[in-house]
């Protein structure tokens, strides 16, 4: 029997500070591919809808590619000749779980299937009456996969394919006879097991294939009997071959059972869950070709890769850690906090999606687990956990087309409102009071201000580590006396208020002024999330624990959305919707869902909530939005999966740290920008200096001076200009320390305006196409190479900017990069002069206040650019 181990570690005081990385037992899985040359032709050509087609060819092994009919010998698909392209196992699976940060481990395997036979590839519905035969000639019995096709994709060709997946022993020999040819093994004496599987591909629109891959439960035979439910073919066959002493083998050795043994006697243990004797397996492959100089993008936001190529990527979302690998940090987060800091792979978004320098592109339906294996330079190899595994295969002819047909299927953020675009979005605590005084120091130093976003609105208490937030979700009205007018004295100089909210919620007994106690609301109308006992899961969150809603319970939203409407009714526009990363993987929900799928949807549906109250505000404010572009809700978050651009607004980036470091501070913010543009976060952006502080007495963490310079130069060129104080105020330069901060600030927020008009036509772009306001050069110039080598270095806005960012401390110089395919010739904004040869490097003086930014000479947008830089005073 399978079984599911958690273990907790939240409690763990002293940890070892380099845990082992994101591993399987199952690094790489490969097997042979046999074909049935008397029920296949050895080439042949069958239709996928209108505009896609698969070849099958049987020449070395047997193959299968896809390709569009505009382009019939650019392959957009294909698998790897002689090779199983689907494989299953039972394997038993740890999960380490400490605050937000999760390990998926396999343990034991009990059966792998890595060999596949093809036995049929047909057409089932392309007239209507071939689906119900193929339902009603199920091999299996079980018409599930073929009844899941909904009645739009019955209107075009389905394509299937059906066969067998076993294995066998390493005794390999070249055999080929009555019609089988493979790469046979000859198996030893023992117990031996099979499957069904069946893969269907149908065409979803004019630039999509869905794929589903569907494997019904084990068989499990003796070595010396062929399984009853074998095809004649099979039986003739080895028929044939038994004056031989050694038979072949269409199965595999299958290990006996095992229970999970592995047993850790330091951390709390939820225990060994065991799951009955599985009907179905809980491991599929799709393994598939690569070319070896295929480069890979996207993968949702990921903050240390542009290029996957030779890595391995899971799919799951959560904390993206402190240091990330960068040292001493990672260390000492680790020795802390049980894998604390995280390594390159760990993110709070992450989409199981990519697009490759081949303008091949795919993504995975669903929320389970996911491994993408791209260590081998000639394959890609996807893990999942479970039984089916469905997506879709992209065609487009330039990564800007495949983000577009992407978007058009997972959804596209809409428009922001003009506001949050239109000047700084000063991110300050303190009460009232120094809210008053900072407005009128920024007013002094004439800075444009769209929106105060204050975090602490409700309010803060002492804890072991220091101030932090009381979660629960109300004005704090000691704190922020005279709330309403705050908010209204603002609104007159067109300064909106933003604050914060997620969804957990802390017992707040001890809060002397509260006027709620929404932790008990909760759990009286039953809507957090339990434990095995029935009980709040109370969530371990740094110092206190916290209760986490349940998103499937149908009472939550409505409850949650009149919370949202009140802070709204006072004035707010606007919200850090934060969290939505760490719902347990042994929580019990209201749908009664896997939890383990269900967390990678949870920031789904948290973005659902706030995004409904959204709309629905505006469609009960719809004349006074239309009345004044200036008004208009708001909310960003950190968490997301595939499907958050549909429900999002605007995303931040999270955590970073207040360093320049690679995997976690500067550089990785750029790198998370680009990445997750790619995969249809449209508009992104960063805390401005970082936001994780550190200050023990051997590791510090501060953000100095010129970091908050150079983070304030990186950011007003991305979507969103908004500062952060970081986890720990008193340690860290902040824009109001003094005046050059004050100044640079100003001078900043001012170049950020002087843009504005183009970020609105990128906004609009992107709700239309869903392309990202921020970009990798690869996303225009796909076919130079030493694009294809640039990580954080350098990046376009649009397709007009080349920004060259300072991100090493003391550097005054850059090393921009002009890229080849450019007709136009750029030029320096601050020198005038003029760079017009393609694929060519040129050091560039950036001294602080001065980023190196290029324009392409003759652009209307660029000559507009510096106009307003000159109006401003800043050119």
């Amino acid at each position: 029997m399978a079984i599911l181990k958690i273990t907790k570690k939240h409690h763990k005081r002293f940890n070892n500070p380099f845990p082992s990385s994101a591993s399987t037992t199952l690094p790489c899985v490969q097997g042979s591919l046999f074909i049935n040359s008397k029920t296949l032709l050895s080439d042949h050509t069958f239709s996928i809808g209108n505009d896609f087609q698969l070849s099958w060819s049987s020449s070395n092994g047997g193959h299968l590619s896809i390709s569009h009919l505009s382009e019939a010998t650019r392959t957009i698909w294909s698998t790897i000749p002689g090779q199983a392209f689907v494989s299953a196992a039972l394997v038993d699976t740890e999960v380490e779980e400490c605050r937000g940060s999760f390990l998926v481990r396999d343990r034991d395997v009990h059966l792998i299937c890595n060999h596949q036979t093809i036995e049929d590839i047909r057409v089932i519905n392309q007239f209507g009456h071939h689906l119900e035969y193929e339902v009603a000639d199920s091999p299996s019995g079980n018409p599930g996969l073929e009844q899941k096709i909904d009645a739009e994709e019955r209107q075009l060709p389905t394509l299937m394919i059906t066969g067998r997946l076993f294995n066998m022993t390493k005794k390999n020999r070249r055999f080929q006879k009555f019609g089988i040819q493979a790469n046979v093994q000859f198996e030893a004496k023992g117990p031996s097991a099979y499957a069904r599987y069946w893969v269907l591909f149908n065409q979803k629109n004019k630039h999509e294939v869905g794929f589903q891959v569907k494997i019904e439960k084990p068989n499990f035979i003796s070595s010396n009997q062929v399984s009853p439910a074998a095809s004649g073919i099979y039986k003739g066959f080895k028929r044939r071959l038994s004056n031989r002493k050694k038979r072949l083998g269409w199965c595999w050795y299958l290990s006996r059972p095992r229970g999970f043994v592995l047993v850790s006697s330091v951390e709390e243990e939820i225990g060994d869950l065991e799951i009955p004797k599985p009907k179905e397996f809980n491991r599929v492959w799709l393994t598939y070709a690569s070319d070896e100089d295929e480069r890979f993008y996207g993968f949702g936001e990921q903050f240390s890769h542009m290029n996957f190529k030779g890595k391995r990527v899971p799919i799951f979302v959560q904390e993206q850690g402190i240091g990330r690998g960068d040292q001493p940090i990672t260390l000492a987060a680790n020795l802390v906090s049980y894998r604390a800091g995280g390594d390159s792979s760990t993110t709070y978004a992450p989409s199981p999606f990519y697009m490759t320098s081949k303008m091949r592109s795919v993504y995975l339906e669903g929320y389970e687990y996911t491994i993408f294996d791209l260590t081998r330079l000639d394959r890609v190899q996807i893990q999942t956990h479970g039984n089916s595994l469905e997506g879709q295969i992209l065609h487009g002819n330039t990564p800007c087309e495949l983000i577009e047909h992407l978007t058009e299927t997972i959804g596209r953020l809409p428009e922001l409102p003009e506001w949050i675009i239109s000047g700084a979005i000063v991110g300050m605590q303190g009460g009232t009071d120094t809210v008053r005084h900072i407005w009128d120091e920024l007013r002094t130093y004439d800075v444009p201000v769209s929106a105060f976003w204050l975090q602490d609105w409700v309010g803060q208490r002492e804890t072991l580590i220091g101030s932090q937030l009381w979660w629960n979700w109300e004005v704090d009205a000691q704190r922020y006396w005279g709330w309403k007018e705050l908010i209204k004295d603002l609104s007159t100089q067109h300064i909106k208020v933003m604050t914060y909210c997620n969804p957990c919620l802390a017992p707040v007994d001890e809060k002397q002024n509260k006027r709620r106690n929404l932790f008990e609301e909760a759990k009286q109308l039953d809507i957090l999330v339990k434990d095995r006992n029935g009980n709040p899961y109370m969530v371990p969150n740094t110092a206190f624990d916290v209760g986490m809603l349940d998103l499937t319970h149908p009472k939550t939203a409505t409850w949650f959305k009149q919370i949202l409407q009140e802070m709204v009714d006072d004035g707010v526009r606007g919200w850090m919707a934060d969290f939505g990363e760490g719902l347990p993987v042994d929580a019990v929900l209201y749908s009664g869902e896997d939890p383990i799928s269900a967390h990678n949807r949870y920031p789904e549906l948290w973005a659902q909530i706030n995004r409904e109250l959204v709309e629905e505000w505006k469609s009960n404010n719809l004349d006074n939005v239309k009345e004044d572009q200036e008004e208009g809700l708001v909310f960003f978050m950190r968490a997301g999966f595939r499907d958050s651009p549909k429900w999002g607004m605007l995303f931040w980036e999270g955590d970073q740290m207040v360093s320049w470091q690679t995997n976690d501070g500067i550089k990785s913010s750029v790198v998370g920008l680009l990445s997750s543009g790619i995969s249809g976060y449209a508009f992104n952006h960063s805390d401005i200096g970082g936001y994780c502080t550190v200050n023990l007495p051997i590791v510090k963490y501060r953000r100095s001076q010129e970091l908050l310079l150079r983070w304030m130069e990186l950011n007003s060129f991305t979507t969103v200009f908004r500062t952060h104080e970081g986890n720990k105020p008193s340690c860290n330069s902040q824009f109001y320390s003094n005046q050059q901060t004050l100044s640079h600030f100003a001078r900043s927020a001012k170049v950020y305006t002087a843009w504005k008009f183009y970020r609105i036509q990128l906004v609009k772009e992107a709700a239309q196409k869903g392309l990202p306001v921020c970009r990798h050069l690869f996303l225009h110039y796909p076919n130079d190479e030493r694009v294809h080598h640039l990580s954080y270095q350098q990046f376009l806005v649009g397709s007009e900017f080349l920004v060259v960012p300072v991100l090493d401390k003391g550097k005054k110089k850059v090393k921009a990069y002009f890229p080849l395919g450019e007709s136009s010739s750029w030029q320096h904004i601050w020198t005038g002069k003029v760079f017009s040869k393609q694929g060519s490097e040129a050091w560039v003086e950036a001294p602080i206040g001065y980023p190196a930014v290029f324009i392409k000479v003759g652009s209307h947008i660029g000559e507009t650019f510096l106009n307003n830089l000159r109006s401003l005073g800043i050119l």
